[in-house]
């Protein structure tokens, strides 16, 4: 099969919507995470990385979008961007490109609201139907095809923390499968007051200091040989993903050590080629994420990007806010020859995960 890359990437984050903004604050390590207007967004939280005076209206545009919620914005958002800097040419064949976007549960609020509707008004049906469609979790994905013409597959995918991860992994197999020519993946999250009350009580009493965030990423993957076709710069390959459970807590540094060795066995890459590591850093599971990351890398000593306390908790969105990261510290050119990066997450569920890229092989 023909190695896949990646070759272009679109960022709506805290930092502001872009790829610009975003690689400037991960470059710098400027936090993005500001204090709450308590009035707006009331809940538990004081701080958060909202992305800053995002409205549906300003990004994706006034028509058609008054009953539109902000996870779907923000996917919109990220994939026009990134349609928009690739020119005319990815959209020629639209049925030839697929679509595999994350999510955690949808839009939380849309869910929350259009219940609550329907409890509290004189009849169980006074709701608004509009609205309706918000409360399907492939609201989004569905939504970022249809605005911007996409034909091809389209997929959702909702797995924790890890979900970037695992649209990625996705994206290849639905590629090499051959349902599309090219594909966009990537994961959205939103912020909102229901979303900030159930992590609230789902939290360990420790945990609940640690702030919200939001956002989302989507990128292009293709063929290497249809990258240079096109006039785009393969920024990475796409090398291994792998996964793996765990059954206690006690277990989850030597599991994830496991899984990126394996997934290093099976990207031909050594761990002294490892340039960058993202990993999610995740409250108590930092610690032993790092330490499974260190067991398997050995003596290597890579640059490590912590996107969580610049970003805050951005749950569904969080490992493809890692990968854009890492993409933003390759710069424009990607990662270099024989040059290698390692995203990684450890899910509170028992779930852990990586994804090893690399630049062009040595010659």
């Amino acid at each position: 099969m023909s190695e896949l890359v990646l070759s272009a990437w679109s960022v709506v984050s805290p930092y502001g919507v872009g790829s610009a903004p975003f690689s400037a604050g991960i470059g710098a390590g400027t936090s993005a995470v500001g204090e709450l207007d308590r009035a707006a967004w009331p809940g538990p939280f004081d701080r958060c990385g909202l992305v800053p005076d995002f409205t549906a209206a300003e990004y994706v545009g006034k028509k058609g979008t008054r009953t539109m919620d902000r996870v779907t914005a923000i996917a919109v958002t990220a994939v026009g961007r990134l349609l928009a800097s690739c020119g005319d040419e990815l959209t020629a064949h639209p049925e030839q490109t697929g679509l595999v976007l994350g999510t955690g549960s949808g839009s939380v609020q849309s869910i929350m609201d259009f219940t609550r509707d329907s409890l509290v008004g004189e009849r169980p049906y006074h709701v608004d139907p509009a609205r309706f469609p918000n409360t399907v979790m492939n609201r989004a994905a569905g939504q970022s095809a249809i605005w911007h013409g996409i034909k091809g597959p389209n997929t959702t995918v909702a797995g924790g923390w890890l979900t970037g991860l695992l649209a990625l992994s996705y994206a290849v197999r639905l590629h090499r499968g051959g349902h599309c020519a090219r594909v966009l993946c990537g994961a959205a999250e939103e912020y909102s007051t229901q979303r900030a009350w159930l992590e609230w009580h789902g939290r360990g009493v420790e945990e609940r200091e640690s702030p919200l965030g939001e956002g989302g990423a989507v990128f292009l993957m293709e063929t290497a040989a249809d990258a240079r076709e096109a006039g785009r710069t393969p920024l990475a390959r796409v090398l291994a993903t792998r996964f793996r459970a765990y059954a206690e807590r006690a277990d989850a540094q030597k599991t994830l050590a496991e899984c990126v060795g394996s997934a290093l066995d099976r990207a031909g890459v050594a761990p002294g080629d490892i340039r960058l590591v993202a990993p999610l850093g995740a409250g108590e599971l930092a610690a032993p994420e790092e330490a499974g990351i260190e067991d398997a890398l050995g003596t290597a000593r890579p640059e490590w990007i912590r996107c969580r306390p610049l970003l805050g908790d951005t749950s569904a969105a969080s490992t493809s806010l890692q990968l854009a990261a890492v993409l933003a510290r390759a710069g424009e050119s990607g990662l270099g020859p024989g040059e290698a990066a390692l995203v990684t997450g450890i899910d509170r569920d028992g779930t852990v995960g990586c994804a090893v890229l690399g630049g062009p092989a040595r010659a």
